[in-house]
């Protein structure tokens, strides 16, 4: 029997609250963190939920204020089965392709190396054109997982890859991320291919769950609401103490 994502029993409850009209259009949805409570869920939970909502028609995200509800077209507004989230994608990642690194750094051969480095150039070049793809990430991952020499792990990592890329879900988050300006991190691949020249399968491992962790430290903070709202009270009250001062010189 197939288990129903946790995300996707948030959006479906969330999506029934609208629908009877607790919520109408123009309502500003409860907090996160309140909703985190209520659903007794995990506020990355949450915000996949509100993605999935939002990809549904049913909500509009806007930076600085919060969740609205907005009106909905028919048919074109019902809620999607959408593929599995991007946080729950990356924790996989995290444990396959650490193991698999570590694997790597004593299978991997100096032409493997040659061409990690070569892919490591592209992932540069990548970061400072127009093109907003990832295509020399992808290849860094996937050579990796071909360099344990277990074509059951290099066909799960090419899964994982090809689940991030046909997840509507998944492909908004990484969009919202891209949109902030964040790009792959040079530094931490360098960090994986040198452990990997090196043969050092623990350093290997630590680079690659380091890297795939701050993958996913970047998603919240990229899709951080509620910290962009808190930024602006805080400029909002500022500001009135400075023009309250001003009224007394």
């Amino acid at each position: 029997m197939k288990t129903q994502r946790l995300y996707k029993h948030v959006a479906d409850k969330l999506l029934s609250t609208i629908e009877t009209g607790n919520y109408p259009v123009g309502a500003r949805l409860p907090a996160e963190r309140e909703l985190a409570l209520e659903f007794n869920v995990s506020r990355p939970t949450i915000r996949e939920a509100m993605i999935a909502l939002e990809i549904a028609g049913k909500v509009e995200v806007r930076k600085g204020s919060g969740v609205y509800v907005i009106d909905d077209h028919g048919e074109a507004g019902r809620m999607l089965e959408l593929d599995i989230g991007p946080f729950e994608l990356t924790q996989a990642r995290i444990l396959i392709e650490s193991e698999a690194a570590g694997l790597a750094a004593t299978m991997i051969s100096e032409t493997e190396l040659a061409q990690l480095e070569s892919i490591v150039q592209a992932m540069i070049a990548e970061n400072e054109g127009e093109n907003t793809g990832e295509l020399a990430d992808k290849d860094f991952h996937l050579l990796i997982a071909s360099a344990t020499r277990n074509s059951a792990i290099a066909s799960i990592v090419e899964d994982l890859w090809n689940m991030r890329e046909s997840s509507a879900l998944t492909r908004t988050m990484y969009d919202t991320v891209r949109m902030t300006g964040v790009r792959p991190a040079i530094d931490e691949h360098w960090a994986i291919y040198n452990a990997l020249k090196d043969g050092n399968a623990e350093g290997a491992r630590q680079a690659m769950r380091d890297h795939l962790s701050r993958v996913i430290e970047t998603m919240l903070m990229a899709t951080e609401i509620e910290a962009v709202q808190e930024a602006k009270r805080k400029v909002s009250k500022n500001h009135g103490r400075f023009m309250e001062a001003l009224k007394k010189i």
